[in-house]
């Protein structure tokens, strides 16, 4: 009899405690963060549990693409309600520099490396990020040499670009460099629908 009160206080304990998680305002950032090695193990899982279902690398990056778009539209929609301070961006620049800083803090606690445009393509914009956080228990066999676990960061890309309405076709790349084993470039080509209301935007300046 004992046992089962003992069972019943703890079943209790664990149901106010998930009422109080749930009761929670999503309007207030919350102080507690989840160990971004927790999130990069548990990211590293996924892919594997993935692998076993897809046909191929292009399979892979493309369910690993979904993915990111689906955090990536939460993660807007939480910043749009959440941060008073931080309004829809609406430009190219504007958006490029709130992934690059805000949106990169906010996830991987640290801004993105660096931040450039193409030379050959006005279109062409590449956020690189020289160490990301939660690719570092990802160690591909020589087979797939030509996978970029970064398609998951290239779908959360893709999804804040378009809530910003700058729809663009977001690509990840994988450029290991001499002690950067998994420096990844995020390459956005923007649609031209975006580029034209831009040379607008700038001629009525």
């Amino acid at each position: 009899m004992s046992q089962a009160n003992n069972l019943l206080r703890l079943d209790t304990r664990t149901s106010k405690r998930s009422t109080m998680l749930l009761e929670q305002s999503i309007a207030k950032p919350r102080r507690d963060k989840v160990s971004l090695n927790a999130f990069a193990f548990l990211f590293a899982e996924i892919i594997r549990y993935s692998q076993n279902r897809v046909l191929g690398i292009q399979d892979l990056e493309a369910k690993l693409n979904e993915l990111g778009k689906r955090v990536g539209v939460r993660v807007f929609e939480l910043f749009m309600w959440r941060e008073k301070s931080v309004h829809r961006e609406t430009r190219v620049l504007p958006t490029l520099m709130f992934i690059n800083t805000v949106v990169w803090r906010a996830l991987f606690d640290k801004q993105a490396d660096s931040l450039g445009r193409s030379t050959d393509n006005e279109d062409e914009y590449m956020i690189t990020d020289n160490e990301p956080n939660i690719l570092k228990y990802i160690s591909a066999p020589k087979e797939m040499s030509s996978f970029s676990p970064g398609a998951f960061l290239a779908g959360i890309v893709e999804a804040i670009a378009e809530g910003c309405q700058c729809p663009a076709r977001v690509t990840s790349h994988l450029v290991p460099a001499d002690g950067m084993p998994l420096k990844t470039v995020i390459l956005l080509k923007f649609n031209k629908e975006v580029m034209e209301r831009e040379k607008r935007l700038d001629a009525g300046k």
